[in-house]
């Protein structure tokens, strides 16, 4: 089975969105091992109106907390324990793309990150960037922390108007690829990610083995 790591340089910055491309791209399944806040807003909710349900499956996460906060501070309020032994990838005998929590070291409890869960899964990891003010850190910090640990990162997928000072600065002074850019969009739906499926499929043919 082939594993696809969706990570972002911090929260909010577009991984729902990338995991659903790629979900539709690679004909895979989707999950989210951790999910914080409010069921109905949640990314899993929002990963059903992006993709087709009948083609692709949606694991339950293994742990959903109801505020939307890091999962150690979430689960605290509501007297869990988040056992690590318990946050296995479920199996499929397709690609399974997993949607990361928060930042990569956004901590899952007191003593562990989620990359350090994370990366003991096999995947190959997808940096998700957003352009705005302090980007330019927190992705090369990202990309830093997870080069020093030995985690495969396949490359850097950019969300908003092309910024190429930003952008090139990431890319040389990491040495990771481009692999695609996310535009914004006035209307987010299931036509507009499989527009993106298609107009990715020619560059992203490296993802999988």
């Amino acid at each position: 089975m082939h594993r696809i790591m969706v990570a972002g340089s911090g929260t909010g910055v577009g991984k729902t969105i990338v995991a659903a491309i790629l979900t539709t791209l690679l004909q895979g399944d989707y999950w989210k091992p951790i999910q914080s806040g409010d069921e109905e807003n949640s990314d899993i909710n929002i990963m059903k109106e992006f993709i087709d349900v009948g083609n692709h499956q949606i694991f339950a996460p293994a742990y959903s907390l109801k505020a939307r906060l890091s999962p150690h501070h979430a689960a605290r309020l509501e007297n869990i324990t988040i056992d690590l032994q318990t946050i296995t990838p479920p199996t499929t005998m397709r690609p399974l793309i997993i949607e990361a929590v928060g930042g990569v070291f956004v901590p899952l409890t007191h003593k562990v990150l989620s990359f350090d869960l994370f990366k003991s899964w096999n995947c190959r990891w997808i940096v998700v960037s957003k352009n705005y003010l302090g980007s330019i850190n927190h992705t090369l910090l990202t990309l830093d922390a997870l080069k020093r640990h030995q985690i495969p990162v396949v490359g850097v997928i950019f969300n908003g108007e092309p910024n190429p000072d930003s952008e090139e600065a990431i890319l040389e002074i990491s040495q990771i690829p481009f692999l695609a850019r996310l535009l914004p969009e006035q209307n987010l739906n299931s036509n507009t990610i499989q527009g993106y499926a298609k107009q990715w499929s020619p560059h992203l043919s490296n993802l999988l083995p």
